[in-house]
Order: structure tokens, then sequence, then C-alpha cells
């Protein structure tokens, strides 16, 4: 696959500022990081994924982790509290992107419980251990990175990602906040302190809303690269430089909803290109919600009621024609064979997840205590006219 020939270590070597796209739980699957490719941003990383589920659900793989030719650089993020979850996903996972990363920033009280995100930073020999581990089983070019937040004592944190750069992690992210800090401003003093510390490229994430915080942020911490989410969430196109949602970057998003959800038989039985009223296997959700966010800027408060409340695909696919004067268009057939979905083999490659379980546990499947379809009460709380969305993704 070509996407196995880019060293996503060149990219830190070769970029001013590395931009880069978080792992936003719903948020950055395929389709959205399709789209914000095509606006200047250089690496994208899935939603966070549970690294046990992924080992033993065939469901769990199909469900969470889709990909296509234009999908690349991609890092795949995976929660994890054993080496052999994270490596035996790693290596699942592997042929199908260019990295991996450990999660050791997500403050919700429910990874919390599981022992996931922030509460591994309370066991980093564990955190070494997996990043050890995992590099000595994928052969190059391959990452493995962590992403992290910060101690209230900022000399364990540095203290960490040094460790962390003798075990061999390609590079790191840290969130420059707190677990309990929610919300507020990021400690850049000790963002500069670990990029300062270290000899690995770090990547710092929290706060941004536009490209001129970008550069705010490089130049006060010296990090290599920076990570967005919710500022990318509001406007696809922020690593160019714009203020809010272009129409074209509207297009391109209904185009690539439907384009990657056509098969390769769907796709000849289009007839003058005429669009189906819905995309395949694409929930409503995720195109509608995406386009709320999106919109947030552009719309009156008046529309945005309307809008924000559509439930059906012929309803916003009427709004938007009506407002923009655009529709769904079909790519040629060499755009397409870029944009279908890749047919994902994992036969015999849970061979190293069996390897390194550990004699006796039970390899039932898995049972899913999160759901990515689901519309959540922090997307409901956005259909009212007034709302402040900072706090969408708690972890980025």
């Amino acid at each position: 696959m070509e996407k196995n020939r880019i060293d996503v270590m060149e990219i830190f070597q070769n970029k001013e500022i590395v931009k880069i796209c978080a792992p936003m739980v719903r948020y950055s699957k395929l389709q959205f990081r399709n789209l914000v490719r095509s606006y200047g941003c250089d690496l994208c990383y899935t939603p966070m994924i549970l690294a046990d589920s992924f080992c033993k659900s065939p469901k769990a793989r199909a469900n969470e982790f889709t990909t296509n030719l234009n999908d690349a650089p991609l890092i795949t993020q995976f929660a994890a509290n054993t080496v052999h979850d994270f490596v035996g996903a790693a290596h699942l996972v592997s042929p199908y992107c260019n990295g991996v990363d450990l999660n050791c920033g997500c403050p919700q009280r429910w990874a919390k419980q599981q022992g996931l995100g922030c509460i591994m930073l309370d066991k980093p020999e564990l955190i070494y251990d997996i990043i050890r581990q995992c590099k000595n089983t994928i052969s190059k070019p391959f990452t493995v990175s962590v992403k992290m937040r910060l101690w209230k004592d900022v000399r364990k944190s540095v203290e960490i990602c040094k460790q962390l750069e003798n075990c061999g992690v390609s590079y790191l992210t840290v969130h420059g906040r707190t677990p309990d800090q929610l919300t507020g401003e990021v400690n850049e003093e000790a963002l500069k302190l670990i990029s300062d510390s270290v000899h690995v490229p770090v990547v710092a994430n929290g706060g941004v809303k536009s490209l001129e915080d970008c550069f705010n942020l490089i130049k006060a911490t010296s990090c290599k690269g920076v990570m967005v989410a919710n500022g990318l969430l509001t406007n696809p196109t922020l690593f160019t430089g714009t203020t809010s949602t272009p129409i074209d970057c509207v297009q391109k998003w209904l185009n690539i909803c439907y384009n990657t959800t056509f098969d390769d038989e769907q796709y000849n039985k289009i007839v003058d290109h005429t669009i189906p009223e819905k995309p395949n296997h694409l929930t409503f959700q995720c195109f509608h919600h995406h386009l709320v966010f999106m919109l947030e800027k552009i719309l009156t408060k008046k529309e945005k009621r309307v809008f924000n409340n559509l439930q059906s695909f012929s309803r916003v696919l009427g709004f938007i024609k009506d407002k923009f004067g655009v529709v769904p268009e079909v790519f040629d057939r060499e755009e397409f064979s870029r944009t279908c979905l890749l047919d994902l083999d994992y036969n015999k490659r849970d061979e190293v997840y069996i390897k390194l379980k550990p004699e006796g546990e039970h390899d039932d499947e898995f049972n899913l205590f999160y759901d990515y379809n689901s519309k959540g009460n922090y997307f409901k709380s956005k259909v009212k006219e007034e709302c402040d969305w900072s706090d969408i993704f708690l972890e980025n």
C-alpha cells in the first residue's frame, strides 16, 4: 500500500510546523480526515479506539477503523493498559496506517475507571514497557507515539518524557493542561520546558482556534507540531488561515460523504452521475453534525435553529442547496479510486496478540462500553442558538 511508504518522521524533519488533526471521538473519522487533508493538514489521527476490543472483536475493527488511499499519513490512536492489547492492536492495524499512538491524556471518568487515558500516567513503567515492546515488534517506517497531559508537578512530566525518549518513542504530543483542568489557558512554559528537555519532536495541544494561534503556540513553546481539535471541527480550513468555513469546504464535505460510501458496483450503476438520496453506511449524525459545526459562523441564529434540528439527509441537502446552491457531486473515476473504502484483511495478523496475551485470559468478544454512534449530550446542547463549544473534546 502507498501509505506504508510514508515516513512520518520525515514530515517532522521537513516541515517548519507539522499541523495535525486531533483524535476526536465520533468525529475524526475517515470522511473528516479526507476533508481536512485538502486544507493544509499534514497528519491525521483516528478517534481513540479501545485496543482490547480491536484485538478481540472483528465487529469492532470493522466499525472503528476505515481508510482509503487518500487517508495518509495516518496515526491510529489506541487506549490500552496492557502490552498485549496495545502491541497486538498496533500489529493488526499496521499495514493500513503509518503509526500508532497511546492515549495517556483522556480525562473522562469512564476512561479513568477502566484504567485508561490520563490515569496511565500513574503507571509510567507500564507506559515505557508498552512503547518499548511496540517499537521492537513493528518494523520502520512506523511511528509509536504517546499523547499525554501534564502533571501538576511539571518536573514529573519532563521525567516521563525523557524516559519515553529512552524507550524509543518516535515523538510526543502534550496537552498543556493537567487532567483536572478541562478548560482555560494552556501551560506554555511547561510545554517549552518539555520541548527543550528531549530530542524527539514534541507536538503542542490545547486552545488553538486559528492559524495565528498555531504560530503563536509554536513560538512560545519551541514545539515542532501543533494538534487541533475544536478549531478544525468548526473550521476544517483553519490551517489555510481562513477565519470561517468557506462554501467550497461544504461542497467538498458533501462530495466526500457520498463518494466514500460507494463501492465499485454502486459507482458504475450511477446513471448520469445522479447521487442517491443518502450515503451508504454513513450515519446521519456524522453527516449532519459536522455541517452544524462548520456552519456555526455562517448561518444566522434563525437559520441555525432550523438547520441544527433537521432529521434527514434529504432535508439537510435541501437546506444546503437553497442556501448555498451546492449539491453532492460524483467524483471522476481516478478520484473515486482513491476515495473508495479499502478492503482490510486482518487474517492471521492476530499472532502477536495471541503470543503476548497472558495464559488463562478469556478471549470472549469485548463488550463495548462506549458508543461512537451515540448523539451524545454535548451535541444536543449545540442545537441551541447560543452555546460554547470550547469543552466538546475535553482531552484536546
